[in-house]
């Protein structure tokens, strides 16, 4: 089975590209363009792993990974944290609140594709 990826991103060009690099990957893969959608997509895409973006519209993304988080069905789930933001600060918080790994942007995509990969072969 198809291992399914979640992306949670309000800027369409970034949008494109996750979504080309993940779908080259051989990833199913949905697209939430903010946090409410994106719990939404959690019960019904019931992802693998979320790449997160933290400023996201209606629900920002430290509150969306830490409602994942809360959730005791998505345990398994992977996040990885996306974000412009990356003072030590906000690396800690997205951490703290259960990411599994938090990039910061602009990020080398080979990275991420890599960062994912192990992800889900943990």
């Amino acid at each position: 089975m198809r291992r399914k990826i979640l992306i949670v991103d309000d800027e369409p060009n970034i949008v494109l590209s996750l979504e080309f690099l993940m779908q080259q990957g051989g990833y199913d893969v949905a697209v939430a363009r903010d946090g409410a959608e994106a719990l939404q997509q959690m019960a019904d895409f019931q992802p693998d792993l979320v790449l997160l973006d933290v400023m996201l519209p209606v629900i920002n993304g430290f509150e969306l990974c830490q409602k994942i988080r809360d959730n005791r069905a998505w345990d398994a789930v992977k996040i990885v944290m996306l974000s412009a933001k990356g003072r030590e600060s906000e690396v800690s918080k997205g951490l703290a609140l259960g990411a599994d790994a938090y990039i910061t942007k602009p990020f080398s995509t080979r990275e991420l594709v890599e960062r994912v990969a192990s992800l889900l072969a943990g």
